[in-house]
């Protein structure tokens, strides 16, 4: 229907809110609705895209702002509502600054708690670094243009802050987050650093670090006026070359240039400021080129400040420095330096506290142990030793006495020998690395460095202990004096071993049923390696390795001979032999042996102390039994330790003879202690037992009067062991009708059968 000419429907006219439909013309067709897009040109377009991604980078940014400003508030307020120490404060005090010294301490054996002038700890060694150069120089004393280099290279706005510059800070906290290093150190807070030695630049870490030395700077601002902490700075800032250690302006002037700090020209001290930020790399002498650039940098600094005039500027760019690096150079006598170069030598426990400490601290730190030994030269720490400064010293005269070793004055004399000393919880007392005289710092020690063959010192621990502990044998178990049959190298069986030791050297075996007791006295070597079989010698060779930490042994050393007779492939540490033997006098307990008890840092702050855990390597029982059988070896006629016998003391000790009397060693347990020695030569030769003494005679000869004045002279037998009668005919526990008894030592839980009499 034509609807075009339709009338609006009465009382409705059209308005301009409702106008009137319009006709279309004809010939033209009606739009499909859909708007034309103009075209947009190409640069539009870039343009739109590039505001895109700007926006899209500003916002990024913005978002990585909040959110590392989110977590430095939140780990800021942690910090400082659970170990933040608000109110702590850095001294800056000279005396301070030049003690801040490694000590190592010893306990005070007359010390007494009830006098207030007692102490408990006695300085045993100050450790010195020889080659640190270091002289202190009072701010009065160092040209303004020295001061302005360094406030101008390493924190301009010194004179302005509170200790710490926020931005910069911020910055760097920032940069750590992101697993970069960028400093953002005041001279405050650099100052703080060098005194502490606290340095952690990555992670949680760093920024706990960073956090507590921005407490410290503004504690020290607190306390302290710019210029002492501009002058402590300038005293300690380290300016070595890699190859010297060079520390304070003073030093620096006298190394690099032949001067005092007082006739430093302005381009002088801009170098030395310039060293300051990396000393290695940036300093006038290994690095000239280098350290040049940043010279003039620091210059322009200065001139940008104000320090400096244009022409005072202009004269330094221009000035050719005349490096001396002469070491030797001191222009002035200092006290504390020339006590700081008589340093004397340490001795033998010295040296092996000073390994221990460094371990310990690169431990702690995670650092290396080449950076923890230098650490411990300038880190202020306080390290207590286990020492026993009165037998230490007692030891190393008794060693370097010649009598003591031979049977009579010889001309030539090079047999070597080491001691060791060590308490019943692991800590070493005393010990010595050979027979002379120590002229070295860092001396080979042989009884912690070097490792020979134990012998049948192995026997105690690698058989005897295990088997009563796993009780298979008695105090008075009756063994076969014969050999097992092993398999050799070429496949065949053959009989083994032979009995070789210090009473037999027949090589026989006897074929006589003897106590286990006497097979340990006389040191046969039957009784082990039928133990060694029962057991495998990879049970003997992992009780080693895992209860009592021998750390030389080798897959090798999983046979016969390494674990019944000694035969090694590396050889044992006497330290580690003497310290396995420990469980033979305090219960069955394998401590950790060790010449330091605790460190403490220069704040105070204890980061390392001795655990109080031990291996419960055999029970009590079974080490006061294997106890009672190793006195034998001392007190029988034929026992191997007979010339070991003390007087007042109990003793109960183990030899042993490597192969063709290359090696002899003695390990002593005594109530208080246990202790061994080692003789041998450096090229493996028979030792002449026509020239020296018996093994047990020389650790008696070292050793026996400290063992002697003991504060105990007995072992005491625990609840869980029997003493009791045996019978000597059948090693049983003694009946009524048996005539012929000995006293033995038996475990509760493992009681031999009552011996009927019927023999």
């Amino acid at each position: 229907m034509d609807n075009t000419n339709k009338r609006a429907p009465a009382g409705i006219e059209p308005t301009e809110e409702r106008p009137v439909r319009k006709r279309r013309p004809e010939g033209v067709k009606r739009s499909s609705g859909k708007k034309r897009k103009k075209k947009r040109s190409f640069g539009a377009a870039v343009a739109i895209r590039s505001v895109k991604v700007i926006g899209t980078f500003l916002l990024s940014l913005f978002l990585i702002i909040i959110i590392t400003g989110s977590i430095f508030v939140t780990v800021l307020t942690i910090y400082v509502l659970n170990f933040a120490n608000v109110d702590e404060t850095i001294s800056l005090d000279r005396e301070v600054i030049y003690s801040n010294i490694t000590k190592f301490m010893y306990e005070n054996p007359n010390y007494d708690p009830d006098d207030p002038d007692s102490e408990e700890y006695l300085l045993y060694y100050a450790l010195k670094n020889p080659n640190r150069k270091s002289q202190w120089i009072d701010l009065s004393e160092i040209p303004l243009h020295v001061q302005d280099a360094y406030m101008a290279a390493e924190d301009e706005r010194f004179m302005q802050h509170d200790g710490v510059d926020f931005l910069r800070t911020f910055s760097a906290i920032a940069n750590t987050l992101l697993g970069r290093t960028q400093g953002g150190s005041t001279i405050t807070q650099q100052t703080i650093k060098q005194i502490t030695g606290e340095d952690e630049q990555r992670g949680v870490a760093g920024i706990e670090r960073k956090i507590k030395e921005i407490f410290r700077a503004i504690n020290t601002e607190k306390v302290y006026t710019k210029e002492d902490i501009l002058q402590c700075y300038l005293n300690i800032v380290p300016l070595g070359d890699g190859q010297q250690d060079i520390i304070g302006i003073q030093a620096a002037a006298n190394y690099y240039f032949g001067k005092d700090v007082t006739q430093l020209d302005i381009a002088e001290a801009a170098a030395l400021a310039a060293t300051t930020k990396s000393p290695a790399t940036l300093n006038p002498y290994t690095a000239a080129e280098e350290n040049g650039y940043r010279k003039e940098w620091v210059l322009g600094k200065m001139l940008e400040l104000g320090s400096i005039t244009d022409a005072e500027y202009q004269y330094a760019m221009k000035e050719e420095l005349k490096v001396t690096a002469d070491p030797d150079f001191q222009s002035r006598i200092d006290v504390d330096e020339d006590e700081l170069n008589n340093q004397g030598l340490t001795d033998w426990f010295m040296d092996e506290a000073i390994d221990e400490a460094a371990t310990r601290i690169a431990e702690k730190k995670g650092i290396s142990f080449k950076d923890a030994r230098q650490e411990l030269y300038n880190g202020g720490y306080k390290i207590y030793t286990s020492v026993d400064m009165n037998m230490q010293k007692k030891v190393e005269k008794e060693m370097q006495d010649a009598s003591n070793f031979q049977l009579y004055n010889l001309a030539e004399d090079d047999l070597l020998s080491c001691f060791i000393c060590i308490d019943y919880q692991g800590n070493v007392k005393a010990v010595v690395g050979k027979r002379t005289e120590k002229t070295e710092w860092d001396e080979f020690n042989i009884a912690t460095d070097g490792t020979r063959s134990p012998g049948s010192c192995i026997k105690p621990i690698a058989s005897f202990a295990p088997a009563v502990d796993q009780d298979l044998i008695t105090y008075s178990t009756l063994i076969n004096d014969k050999p097992i049959e092993i398999i050799d190298e070429n496949g065949e069986k053959q009989k083994w071993p032979v009995n070789y030791s210090e009473v037999d050297e027949s090589g026989h075996w006897s074929g006589q049923d003897l106590f286990t007791w006497q097979m340990l006295a006389r040191s046969l070597n039957t009784a082990p390696a039928q133990l060694v079989e029962k057991m495998t010698p990879a049970y003997c060779y992992n009780f080693l390795k895992e209860k009592l930490d021998i750390s030389t042994l080798s897959e090798s050393d999983i046979n016969y001979a390494p674990v019944t007779v000694g035969g090694l492939t590396n050889g044992l540490h006497l330290e580690e032999l003497v310290g396995a033997y420990m469980i033979f006098g305090n219960g069955g307990k394998k401590y950790e042996v060790t010449y330091v008890t605790s460190i403490v840092d220069a704040n105070d702050e204890v980061i390392y102390e001795k655990s109080d855990g031990y291996k419960q390597a055999i029970s009590e029982s079974s080490a006061y039994v294997m106890n009672q059988m190793m006195q034998k070896v001392i007190t029988e006629s034929n026992g191997t330790g007979r010339y070991a016998k003390l007087t007042k003391t109990a003793l109960a000790g183990k030899t042993g003879t490597s192969s063709d009397w290359k090696d002899l060693s003695f390990v002593g347990v005594t109530p208080d202690y246990v202790s061994g020695v080692w003789i041998g030569y450096e090229f493996l030769e028979e030792i002449p037992r026509d020239k020296y003494q018996n093994i047990g005679a020389i650790w008696k000869n070292i050793f026996g009067d400290v063992a002697e004045t003991e504060t105990h002279h007995n072992f005491e037998m625990p609840d869980t062991v029997v003493e009791a009668k045996y019978c000597t005919r059948t090693g049983l526990l003694a009946g009524n009708s048996c005539t012929s008894t000995g006293i033995g030592y038996y475990k509760q839980t493992n009681l031999p059968a009552t011996c009927s009499g019927y023999h």
